[in-house]
């Protein structure tokens, strides 16, 4: 055998290693995927138990996420919901989303919310429909408003040399837009949506705390509350966390406290990345680079450090 012979069988040999590598490597990939879409559908299945569903970062209209809360409400497993909430809220229909569907899920069985870090704006909005709410002295809660928040660069753009021109239907199609001011009209247009999305907002607080409007609207200019301070503004019900709330569970909802607790976590990033229908991590991102109607998408009930 010369040579070259020996040559061509060591590459074929190495080649065949290669693949065995490549599709190993591949294969792993796909486990670690699926076991990340498995971990997100945890909790769904099983013998008796408490669900937990944990809401945490940025909350965003997820038809997903609501399909798969509303299926704790059929469920004749789930006893009772342990919602957990670190956020500082969101867009304004997304946190009406949760809302809804949370309150399906009250009218059903029991719902008891405990704040951890952060339950501030659409966070707190989705905690309304609770039976019990649950914060630590120290959470971070509160800021009930509505914001809407857009960008004009005309003076950059005449800088620059740049022209815009646009054809719209009507006087407000175009209000707001990013290449010339908003009209006193527009900007009377829009802070009408701001206070109808913040009427809505002090209606399922008065509606969840059982006050008066005119009460919330008094605590309701955005600011933010620590959990002590929110008790006593009757915000929040106690102090406490998962230990208390199950405690409240069974001494008033007859839940036993053995009864084990298992999480419904909120589509994680493998499942995200994999959804066919349009909301995946990539389609929100393409969305806010290059979607023009980005601002009137932008109706944010969110707690800013930086603007406080």
């Amino acid at each position: 055998m010369n040579l070259e012979t020996d040559l061509l069988l060591d590459r074929r040999r190495l080649k065949r290693r290669l693949l065995f590598w490549r599709g190993a490597a591949v294969l792993a990939i796909l486990v670690a995927v699926l076991a990340g879409v498995q971990a997100g559908r945890g909790g769904e299945g099983g013998g008796d138990h408490v669900a937990r569903l944990t809401i945490s970062g940025i909350i965003t209209d997820n038809r997903r996420l609501a399909d798969r809360i509303a299926a704790l409400g059929k469920n004749d497993r789930v006893k009772a919901v342990l919602l957990a909430i670190d956020t500082p809220g969101g867009t304004v229909g997304g946190g009406e989303s949760l809302y809804r569907v949370l309150g399906e899920i009250a009218d059903k069985k029991p719902l008891v919310a405990v704040m951890r870090g952060t339950a501030a704006s659409a966070g707190y909005m989705i905690a309304m429909p609770a039976a019990r709410i649950f914060a630590r002295e120290s959470t971070i809660t509160g800021s009930i408003g509505v914001k809407l928040e857009t960008a004009e660069i005309s003076g950059l753009m005449r800088t620059l040399g740049i022209t815009a021109e646009t054809f719209a239907s009507g006087p407000q199609k175009d209000q707001p837009s990013i290449t010339h001011p908003t009209s006193a009209e527009g900007r009377a247009v829009l802070q009408g949506l701001v206070a109808d999305m913040y009427d809505q907002f002090v209606e399922m607080v008065a509606r969840g705390r059982k006050m008066e409007p005119a009460a919330v609207r008094r605590l309701a200019d955005g600011r933010v509350y620590t959990g002590r301070q929110a008790l006593k503004l009757n915000l929040v019900d106690a102090i406490g966390g998962e230990s208390e709330a199950r405690a409240w569970l069974a001494a008033e909802r007859q839940i036993p406290v053995a009864l084990p607790t298992r999480d419904m976590a909120p589509p994680g990033f493998a499942e995200r990345l994999m959804e066919p229908d349009g909301e995946t991590l990539w389609g929100g991102v393409l969305k806010t680079l290059f979607s023009q109607r980005v601002t009137l998408d932008g109706a944010w009930a969110i707690w800013q450090p930086g603007n406080n």
